[in-house]
């Protein structure tokens, strides 16, 4: 039996300080789940789920075993496919996203879930959409059930993954977006295709959004917690009418504005509760949902932005620098240092 490699954390607490570069055996074709894809992994990437549940001290251990593999998010070329699996064949470059519960994409080979993935047009390098699984995943799920061509779209938090992606594919759902997003991430988020941009650090947020008038559909929250009213001033300028929602998604809660968003969600209106009605994205794997993202990416609607990249052996650093947060886009993991089927 051949080996690989992977990275392991044998206990809870720092992930950084913790990892451990480990060989084990790679896995066989020959006993995989009818609904499973083996695949040789080029790319990885991190993304915050990979790290803070681990860090969150001995309740991280309900939530799964230790050792266990770190990793949502990968790129690279299927080997083999599970008996129920179609439409997707050896030698095909695919991107996705791991089971949330068993995670596991930092590694040479892994073992995914058909419904976590799709095939990528021939123009899109598996290297970069490596980064697109689950920031590209949560920021469809956070729009496109929510909004029609035309809406105007606020993202909060423009810069980021969920970010990224949300402008692009609000803007090809028709969507016009506005954002969030501090100074040096201006022309980013410009040249992904927000039509407006609020910079936070030369103006208060809840004034300029004020200001803009009851204009917006649908708010995509990709930050959490600032600023911590957001959602329960969203009324003063979302669209007045039954069809609007707050995508919350960012992970950056805090405790004001926890108190403000279970105020505003349980008061009635007259009491200080919000109209608007919040939502909470916790991202399925959907097949059909990664096609898609798939398709645009080989239109060029969608593409992937790098913050920064690093080799397979730099792994805690690149958790480290996640971890410090500010990036524009999301971090890129080579695993391999060919960007070819190997098989």
């Amino acid at each position: 039996m051949s080996n690989c490699r992977a990275w392991r954390i044998p206990v809870p607490g720092n992930v950084s300080a913790n990892l451990e570069l480990v060989t084990i055996p790679r896995p066989s074709a020959d006993h995989l789940d009818k609904h499973a894809v083996l695949i040789q992994v080029v790319s990885a990437s991190i993304y915050k789920g990979d790290w803070f549940p681990i860090e969150i001290g001995g309740i991280s251990k309900i939530m799964g075993s230790y050792p266990r593999s770190p990793g949502y998010d990968f790129g690279g070329y299927v080997v083999a496919v599970g008996r129920k699996v179609t439409g997707v064949n050896p030698g095909d470059p695919v991107f996705g996203r791991m089971d949330p519960f068993k995670q596991g994409s930092l590694a040479e080979y892994i073992v995914a879930p058909f419904e976590g993935l799709a095939v990528l047009p021939s123009n899109v390098d598996p290297r970069l959409a490596g980064t697109a699984g689950t920031c590209a995943l949560v920021a469809y799920q956070a729009i496109a059930p929510f909004i029609e061509a035309g809406d105007r779209v606020l993202i909060n938090g423009g810069s980021g993954g969920v970010g990224t992606f949300g402008i692009q594919i609000a803007r090809a759902l028709g969507c016009s977006v506005t954002v969030t997003c501090s100074t040096e991430k201006i022309q980013l988020c410009k040249d992904l295709g927000a039509e407006d941009v609020i910079d936070y650090k030369h103006e208060d947020v809840m004034t300029a959004l004020q200001q803009r008038g009851k204009i917006f559909a649908h708010v995509v929250d990709a930050i959490g917690g600032s600023p911590p009213d957001l959602y329960m001033g969203c009324d003063n300028f979302m669209l007045p009418g039954k069809r609007r929602y707050f995508a919350q998604v960012g992970g950056g809660i805090t405790g004001a504005s926890y108190v403000n968003t279970v105020v505003g969600t349980q008061l009635p209106h007259f009491l200080g509760g919000a109209r608007t009605r919040t939502k909470p994205i916790i991202a399925a794997n959907r097949h059909e949902d990664m096609k898609q993202i798939a398709v645009w990416m080989g239109e060029g609607k969608v593409k992937p932005v790098i913050d920064s990249t690093f080799s397979f052996e730099q792994v805690p650093d690149a958790f480290a620098r996640h971890k410090k947060g500010g990036m524009a886009g999301k971090i890129l993991i080579d695993v391999v240092e060919s960007n070819k089927y190997a098989g």
